[in-house]
């Protein structure tokens, strides 16, 4: 009898299929008197010990958990019990099924195989999804191990050992490439705040700006999609995940877990407050109002077509460049601009109503994208800071635990239920032919500080009131007196 492989095992699709709004489907084994642990609801998994949980993943002869389940669990379980801890318990119960089944006979035999065939596609499901739950040696320990005892399962012909070999270094070939990632820490922009680069009467003429790289708004909003999903591509279910549990405060939308574990979310926060300052340096440093006016009406239809792509996290960085006060104090700039897109904007962007407009476009969005034929109507960004509000809000709000001491898993489905949806617009592949002139631009080219931009800002309008003015004085005595 040949040992099934984990491809040819039917199976559900694990992202097409999964957290709908139902996850029923699971094969539920007799559990005897256990049957209150774990709590089912609608044929799910509603609560239950942590012990029990860990049963209902590991497969039997007659059952292997509905992918779903497998998921939510394996993203959940961190929050309760280590990787690694989990695995040795994973591998405790694989042996005593093992030794179960050990009995020496052919049919025995037969399903010794079949069993090992469910372990392993259960270890493969793990490794793909959750590769660096086996970044550190004990880890690595527990699923050598496991695997050195499936292997015994199949010694005649030695398909087992084949497959966990490709397994291993598919999850090594995935370690190695998020580490080289990680190396190459993105080096971040120092604010210019030199006097000579930003009180300056007119432009030196080998100064470029964005529309001197870009004109089309079309183009740059493409080519800011290339870079938001290309971040968005390296962060992974349990980053989020440690987001919720590290977050202490929510202020700035700070991560503060471990950095090497949350380096992707910061560096992904860092690009929407980049690309918010370069839109205002762009604006503040132009002199003539005649062009600060066009390059003001340029962003607005850049987030435009943000917005059309389905690039939500673009767009509400766009429209934050052109709020903060430096850009937004420019009356007579404004006076001069065409708002009525602005301002249609503004309304998909409006906070009221926790973001109400803009969650019903962002499912528009998603539903586009569910019955979509080509990449680019798939593509979903959502706007980062509010998504991980939401998943941060939904952690705080329900216990972790019911007051029988079970886990309140039905929290957690919610959770994955949000993940998945994430999960599934990142595999997205853009659509759009990379220009490496522009995207070089818009990662390098120079951003001021809030300081900077203020006084670039009076440089192009004057100040207007005493308000104005006195912070007009305090800021020129202060940059002089660092001369």
């Amino acid at each position: 009898m040949l040992l099934p492989t984990p491809e040819t095992m039917p199976q559900t699709p694990i992202f097409s299929s999964m957290l709908g709004s139902s996850c029923s489907g699971q094969v539920q084994p007799d559990m005897g008197e256990r049957c209150v642990d774990p709590v089912y609801q609608d044929g799910n998994i509603v609560s239950g010990s942590l012990e029990a949980l860990i049963e209902r993943l590991v497969p039997t002869m007659d059952y292997y958990p509905d992918r779903t389940y497998i998921f939510t669990f394996l993203l959940s379980s961190r929050v309760f019990i280590h990787p690694h801890e989990l695995l040795a318990k994973v591998g405790q119960i694989c042996i005593k099924q093992k030794q179960q089944l050990e009995t020496g006979t052919e049919a025995e035999k037969a399903k010794l195989k079949s069993f090992a065939a469910k372990i392993i596609q259960l270890l493969k499901e793990w490794t793909e999804t959750f590769p660096y739950d086996f970044q550190d040696e004990k880890s690595m320990k527990e699923l050598k191990e496991i695997a050195h005892r499936i292997t015994q399962c199949d010694e005649e012909n030695g398909t087992v050992k084949k497959i966990i070999s490709q397994m291993t270094q598919n999850l090594l070939m995935a370690l190695s490439a998020r580490s080289q990632y990680q190396e190459i820490r993105e080096k971040f922009r120092q604010p210019v705040t030199d006097k000579g680069t930003i009180l300056k009467n007119k432009p030196q003429s080998t100064q470029k700006d964005i529309l001197s790289v870009c004109c089309d708004p079309l183009i740059l909003a493409q080519q800011l999609t290339h870079i938001e999903l290309e971040r968005v591509s390296n962060i992974y279910p349990e980053d989020l995940m440690q987001i919720v549990s590290h977050m202490d405060s929510l202020d700035n939308h700070k991560c503060r877990g471990d950095v090497t574990k949350t380096y992707n979310l910061e560096a992904y926060d860092n690009w929407f407050n980049c690309l918010s300052m370069l839109v205002a340096t762009e604006i503040c440093r132009v002199v003539k109002k005649k062009q600060r006016t066009r390059m003001v009406e340029f962003f607005i239809d850049v987030a435009r077509e943000c917005f059309n792509i389905g690039n939500f996290n673009s767009m509400m960085a766009i429209i934050s460049g052109m709020n903060l006060s430096p850009v937004a104090r420019l009356k007579k700039t404004w006076s001069k601009v065409k708002t009525a897109k602005f301002d249609v904007l503004e309304h998909h962007m409006d906070p009221s109503s926790n973001f109400c407009n803009y969650r019903t476009a962002l499912q528009g969005a998603a539903q586009r994208s569910q019955t979509a034929n080509s990449n680019r109507e798939k593509i979903v960004i959502p706007v980062f800071n509010l998504f991980i509000k939401d998943i941060y809000f939904l952690h705080k709000i329900h216990t972790n635990r019911l007051p029988n001491g079970q886990i309140n898993f039905k929290k957690f489905w919610e959770i994955s239920r949000q993940i998945h949806d994430f999960l599934t617009w990142k595999q997205v592949e853009c659509p759009f032919e990379k220009d490496k002139k522009i995207q070089s631009y818009l990662l390098t080219a120079p951003i001021y500080s809030e300081e900077a931009l203020f006084i670039a800002s009076f440089e192009s309008e004057g100040p207007e009131n005493h308000m104005e003015k006195d912070s007009w004085k305090t800021l020129r005595t202060t940059l002089l007196n660092r001369a």
